[in-house]
């Protein structure tokens, strides 16, 4: 997975979704362009550079499905100059893809879209109205798709699993320390999530797909419950324990593997279990924040054992 930092947390996890995990879009694509494509239909990935009029240099995500590109954008406040910088980035994109067609050439625009992760506004379209030198108009519209729009329900439905990273993102000015209502309501939406993505990825034999979307998931939820340890604690023990249990089973087996090189067989059943429980229970104290030298000490182990787990999960743990 790519190293996301907390300053562009949010454009780092979408564009990583996009470049990981592209199928998850095909859904989306398909909510928001009224579409019908298959979620395991061909996509090819395009990227490409583009300077802007402040000299910027933008690296935009688009993907080709059924000869048709796709340019999805996302922001996380209210920006009434991006509908410009959607055009901007469209109309590179149609002069990169000009094409000559009887003897005329023809620039064929991209299906853009905006992806508000934030807000609840009304609005399905962002337009800019062109003006021709001879006085004729023409709207370049794009479609703007909120998050807030949809409930757990409609996105799991839908399968708009794309979303769920920035599902988070409605509880961020809850009351989720003092009132266990907002909290409980919260956690209970998790843990239905955690049950259908267990379902649809890690029962088919798809444990990467989940494991990758489940850490996208946890690293939006620790920023934005970054000030609240009670909140953070349930969620983490909510989403994170599966995760744990997946990199702990790792682990094992390969401590497994290489004792059994060794030809060291010996307790190694009594080991797994003891040794299970060591990695979990490091790996969540790391995740609350303590340092390796507390954790070793709390847990009563060298702290190079310590340190050598947390080289193993990273990713993980932060």
């Amino acid at each position: 997975m790519a190293n996301i930092t907390n300053n562009t947390i949010f454009d780092d996890v979408f564009r990583t979704m996009l470049e990981k995990m592209p199928e998850l879009a095909v859904p989306l694509i398909n909510e928001i362009f009224g579409t019908s494509y298959p979620e395991d239909i061909e996509i090819i990935q395009r990227r490409n550079e583009h300077q802007t009029k402040q000299g910027e240099i933008i690296t935009d995500s688009q993907l080709l499905i059924a000869e048709k590109i796709y340019h999805l954008e996302c922001q996380s406040t209210q920006d009434s100059e991006m509908v410009v910088r959607m055009i901007e980035y469209d109309f590179s994109i149609g002069l990169e893809t000009m094409e000559k067609e009887e003897g005329k050439y023809r620039m064929y625009l991209p299906h853009s879209s905006i992806l508000y992760l934030r807000g609840n506004k009304k609005t399905e379209k962002l337009t800019i109205e062109v003006v021709a030198p001879e006085g004729e108009t023409w709207e370049y519209k794009v479609p703007a798709v909120y998050v807030g729009h949809y409930t757990k329900e409609e996105i799991l439905e839908k399968r708009l699993f794309f979303l769920l990273p920035f599902y988070i993102m409605r509880y961020e000015k809850a009351d989720l320390e003092t009132g266990n209502q907002e909290l409980n309501k919260m956690l209970e939406e998790y843990r239905e999530i955690e049950e259908r993505l267990e379902k649809e990825f890690l029962e088919i034999g798809k444990e990467k797909e989940y494991r990758d979307l489940i850490e996208l998931i946890i690293r939006i939820a620790d920023y934005i419950l970054r000030k609240r340890k009670k909140a953070r604690k349930g969620f983490g023990d909510v989403m994170g324990g599966k995760v744990l249990e997946l990199e702990s089973d790792r682990l094992i087996k390969q401590g497994l593997k290489q004792g059994i090189q060794q030809g060291v067989q010996q307790g190694v059943q009594q080991g797994m279990q003891q040794g299970r429980a060591e990695v979990i229970q490091i790996i969540k104290l790391l995740r609350q924040g303590m340092t390796i030298g507390e954790t070793a000490r709390k847990l009563q182990l060298p702290e190079e054992e310590v340190q050598q787990i947390w080289k193993e999960t990273e990713g993980f743990v932060k």
